[in-house]
């Protein structure tokens, strides 16, 4: 039986990656750990309520008792997507970003080290690279730039694990990953911002000129690319996750409204944001030779799936927009007997 401890487990990422875990191994076991801030949502992970595989608890991964009280009871891994990702936000208000970022990231580390866990990986982003020209790609030797106040939180971390494999010889590992998309990801982000605003009418904001270009991965691929690191990966080491299609953000746009068959006249260019990186663009060679891994998702198939999700799934969308799905497990707690603060 694989256990897995992954915290932030009730965001986009991380509750994919329990589903993804969940359907693909049978004897892989699940404690879920999420402080279900705003972008923790449970109805992510519907339909996992009565799975005996799958355990939620809501704690914070800055807590060292919560963590500890956990891994103590014998966990093979820590996968750690726990984190605060939106860029925007953390122009605003960065002391959140650092807690969680950093102080929680450290405190599973220590934790983890403690316990002599057995295999912890970081889940970071191709941003702690910076800003890239018109040409050329991000390495794991690329040198370490972040330009948002998240990018250096996120940052930060990574370098923590480093400094304790090197100094405790400790069983951690990194993977950097381009931008995702696909089902349950919080509006907020530009293509379920643009999908759910485009459906309903309403003006699609893009910053700037339009062309920021970023490396789109659905969701899927990331996490068979975290699955192929959790069991082959190497100790120590640092693993891009791209899909190799760069593209920029008009074209995004232009892509969902042509689908949905909706004017692109409800484009709407805003002030660009404060530092916006230019370019992003992965090489994920070394995760593709060492590991065999290989995203599978073409962009155009993805994007139209990623718009049928959110168009059958309405009623997720106005949960979230509206805040109401924070009291949607609650509700079914109680009428179980329980409480999230119990669990």
């Amino acid at each position: 039986m694989l256990k897995l401890l992954v915290t932030g487990g009730a965001g986009f990422i991380g509750s994919n990656f329990v589903r993804f875990m969940l359907e693909k191994y049978s004897d892989c076991c699940v404690i879920n750990l999420d402080k279900l801030t705003y972008a923790g949502n449970l109805e992510n992970l519907s339909g996992l309520e009565n799975d005996s595989r799958h355990e939620f608890i809501q704690g914070d991964i800055c807590d060292p008792d919560a963590v500890d009280g956990i891994l103590r009871k014998g966990v093979d891994a820590v996968i750690n997507f726990a984190a605060e990702s939106h860029v925007d936000r953390s122009i605003l208000h960065s002391q959140e970003f650092i807690r969680t970022n950093v102080v929680g990231a450290l405190n599973l580390l220590e934790c983890c080290r403690k316990c002599k866990t057995g295999r912890f990986i970081q889940i970071s982003t191709d941003e702690v690279y910076g800003s890239l020209g018109s040409s050329g790609m991000f390495t794991e030797l690329s040198p370490i730039e972040p330009n948002s106040p998240y990018a250096a939180s996120k940052a930060s971390a990574d370098l923590l694990v480093r400094s304790y494999c090197h100094t405790h010889g400790f069983p951690g590992i990194v993977t950097r990953c381009s931008n995702n998309y696909g089902p349950y990801q919080f509006p907020e982000k530009l293509i379920p911002l643009l999908i759910s605003n485009a459906i309903v009418g309403e003006p699609l904001p893009i910053y700037g000129d339009g062309m920021n270009v970023r490396d789109w991965i659905h969701v899927r691929d990331h996490c068979s690319a975290i699955d192929a690191v959790l069991h082959h990966g190497k100790d120590g080491e640092v693993y891009n996750v791209g899909a190799r299609q760069e593209l920029p953000n008009i074209y995004v746009a232009r892509s969902i409204l042509k689908l949905l068959n909706k004017d692109e006249s409800l484009i709407t260019y805003v002030e660009d944001r404060p530092g916006h990186d230019r370019r992003y663009a992965i090489d994920c060679s070394k995760l593709e030779s060492e590991l065999h891994w290989g995203a599978g998702v073409r962009f155009d198939s993805g994007l139209r799936e990623t718009i049928d999700w959110y168009r059958v799934n309405s009623g997720w969308v106005e949960h979230v927009r509206s805040g109401s799905y924070l009291t949607y497990y609650d509700r079914m707690y109680r009428q179980r007997g329980q409480t999230l603060s119990q669990r």
